[in-house]
């Protein structure tokens, strides 16, 4: 990483009209998290002296996401240039590279952000991050001198034929020396189509100044721009990407990866296997061992070593699944401790409880944690066993090596080692159902057919 020292200025003020949306565009999420928070965390790896971000009037979502960095508002969307004017307060008195990022291109590599402040430090004035698409009718060309120089961004809508056949195009993305930052932007004007203050226009002030301009190229997928919900799925895929084979590298087994979801902060420790069409929300850590079997959604919980979770499993945030413990088929954990070896294999829900070590939970039990006001705890001691179809009314105790019979409803505490039953007595009536299909049959109104 840079040894100079680096200030980014982060535009994040667009609308994003094309998202049909209430929410800003950067706060779209990308693997669980908005996007402008996973660009500055790239820019932090950059450990920069000065962060600040740009939004627009109410956007206080926006202040809340990027807090504690500086906030800066950018009364009239009067376009780029305009954009980092508005951030002139947070870098007064700075004289290193400035990196110009975009809240709604998330994917830049910190590569590319450390190349283009090395060139700055170097002596550029200006550098421009340029790359080279597939379809390059929507960009603004670099356009360079005879001598081979950069001399200016000429956007699309402006550009000339032969300047429509340049291949090098601008990503938007810049370093700029703080010396002249702001010397160049005082002197843009809006002559071009959209009447805005264009922040590719330094490129040509600069030029004209004698001053060095560069390029630092990178490739297309990393500058991608997320203006709508079609492109924000194809840049969820390449992070997705990114993080399965980080999981693999790491010693996980992704038997069907593509189907595998990971949000940006899922640990997973080594030999930990994961069958297909698993997804983690964000929050999730997993440990050694341990087997995630398909189906199963996760967030916000913590598995340790060797246990087994699912098929068709949910863990939901405050799950903490102890050493070996399982968690099986249709069963979901709320804020919830399965303590080393504890088991819940069927159909049940525990939500604000704590289960001890090698307890067994029978098909169809719940833990009824919610009076309609508050939340209540069940606890489930050490080696206890609750039969099936089991409700535990919080708060409620179940004691060590107790055992619940099945079908029971559990108000009151339960002694350890103890047998608790309610239910209602059974009654037998003998030859009762022959006599009732025979009356209902003799009711019944006769037809042609009897």
């Amino acid at each position: 990483m840079p040894d100079t020292p680096v200030a980014a200025l982060v535009l994040a003020a667009g609308l994003g009209t094309r998202m049909k949306s209430e929410h800003p565009k950067v706060m779209h999420q990308l693997a669980g998290r908005p996007m402008v928070s996973h660009l500055l965390e790239t820019v932090d790896t950059l450990a920069p002296e000065r962060v600040a971000v740009v939004i627009g009037p109410g956007m206080s979502e926006v202040a809340a996401v990027v807090a504690p960095r500086s906030v800066c508002v950018q009364h009239e969307r009067l376009g780029t240039g305009d954009a980092v004017k508005a951030g002139r307060a947070s870098l007064e008195g700075f004289t290193g590279p400035v990196l110009v990022l975009y809240g709604d291109t998330p994917l830049v590599s910190a590569e590319t952000m450390a190349a283009a402040v090395a060139a700055c430090a170097a002596g550029a004035a200006v550098v421009v991050v340029g790359f080279r698409p597939a379809d390059v009718s929507d960009y603004g060309r670099l356009v360079t001198d005879d001598s081979g120089a950069l001399a200016q961004i000429v956007e699309a809508k402006d550009a000339t034929g032969a300047q429509k056949e340049i291949g090098l195009c601008n990503s938007g993305l810049m370093a700029i020396s703080g010396a002249h930052l702001f010397d160049l932007l005082e002197r843009l004007d809006t002559d071009n189509a959209n009447g805005e203050y264009y922040l590719t226009d330094i490129i040509a002030l600069a030029h004209g100044d004698g001053l060095q301009t560069a390029v630092v190229e990178a490739g297309e997928a990393e500058l991608m721009g997320i203006n709508s919900r079609g492109e924000l799925a194809v840049a969820e895929a390449i992070v997705q990407t990114e993080l399965r084979a980080r999981a693999m590298a790491g010693g996980a087994t992704l038997v069907d990866p593509s189907t595998v979801w990971l949000s940006h902060d899922t640990a997973l420790g080594q030999d930990v296997t994961i069958h297909p069409n698993v997804v983690f929300g964000p929050g999730v850590t997993v440990g050694d061992d341990v087997e995630i079997k398909s189906y199963s959604h996760i967030e916000g919980a913590t598995v340790a070593p060797g246990a087994i979770i699912g098929p068709f499993a949910r863990l939901r945030p405050g799950a903490d699944i102890g050493e070996g413990a399982r968690v099986g088929n249709f069963v979901e954990v709320k804020n919830a401790v399965l303590e080393a070896g504890a088991k819940a294999n069927h159909l049940s829900y525990i939500g604000d409880a704590t289960v001890g070590a090698k307890a067994n939970i029978g098909a169809g039990t719940i833990t009824c944690n919610y009076d309609g006001f508050d939340k209540h705890q069940t606890v489930i001691g050490a080696n206890a066993f609750i039969g099936s179809n089991t409700a535990l009314v919080a708060p409620v105790t179940i004691g060590e090596g107790a055992i619940v019979a099945a079908g029971s409803t559990i108000g009151r505490d339960v002694s350890a080692d103890a047998l608790a039953i309610e239910r209602a007595s059974q009654e037998e009536k003998p030859g009762w159902a022959s006599s009732f299909r025979q009356q209902r049959q003799a009711a019944k109104p006769k037809t042609s057919e009897d």
